[in-house]
């Protein structure tokens, strides 16, 4: 595992730093049968260049949905979310892929790793679909996810845990500035819980990516720069 920097070298972003993710007055609605229900109420959140935050919340309370605002992966009903001078709320769906694939990277809980690819090729699927392989980097992030044994195995070949690393690493690869993360130790026990998250701080430290991770842990909270609390729709603190 990498070691993380020591603690006199870490800076750590304030809320005065210009924000790399703005969210202003997002609102979000579903429909279920007749009824409409509003999931997102006037949130307004920014992330800090290199920062890292911890959403939580009781069940439906829209922290999850937040996320996939944040993340571009869904269209607010009003409101804006700009990355990095870049407004993502006015963008069609092949400029807002684009921004994922260049800006952003994704760990799930569910590990959505491609089935008939291999660890290496999943690792290196994003500079692929971007044409631009690194088969340097492929190799080093393989190796600091301790997975060099497991390289050539595909998905069912592997454990929850090395799954989730194999994740963590295609995350990673193309140097996001964001990283944005949803449960990504829900499916796994404990030990590996706490080494697929310290391989995921170590890492995007070493990248220098902000870090947004939905999580009903509390110690992943006691970990963050920041904890942004959902309640409701709203944010609560």
């Amino acid at each position: 595992m990498t070691s993380s920097p020591s603690a006199d070298t870490v800076t750590t972003p304030t809320a005065t730093a210009k924000a790399l993710l703005t969210a202003t007055h997002l609102n979000k609605t579903v429909q279920v049968g007749e009824q409409t229900l509003s999931i997102i109420k006037d949130v307004n959140v920014h992330i800090n260049a290199g920062e890292f935050v911890v959403i939580m919340g009781k069940s439906g309370s829209g922290k999850s949905t937040l996320l996939g605002l944040l993340a571009a992966l869904d269209y607010p009903d009003s409101g804006t979310v700009e990355l990095a001078g870049q407004m993502l709320s006015s963008l069609d769906e092949d400029a807002l892929a684009a921004i994922r694939q260049r800006d952003m990277g994704f760990v799930f809980q569910s590990f959505h790793l491609l089935p008939t690819l291999t660890v290496a090729e999943n690792i290196a699927f994003p500079l692929d679909i971007a044409r631009q392989p690194n088969p340097a980097r492929v190799d080093e992030l393989i190796e600091a996810v301790g997975l060099g044994h497991r390289r050539d195995s595909l998905p069912n070949q592997l454990s929850g845990g090395e799954q989730q690393r194999t994740a963590v690493a295609r995350a990673l690869v193309s140097h996001p500035k964001i990283v944005f993360a949803d449960e990504p130790t829900g499916n796994l026990d404990e030990q590996n819980a706490d080494q697929v998250m310290q391989l995921l701080l170590d890492l995007r430290q070493q990248v220098g990516s902000a870090l947004v991770v939905v999580t009903h842990d509390p110690a992943l909270a006691d970990m963050a720069d920041r904890v942004i609390t959902m309640h409701d729709g709203q944010v609560e603190s």
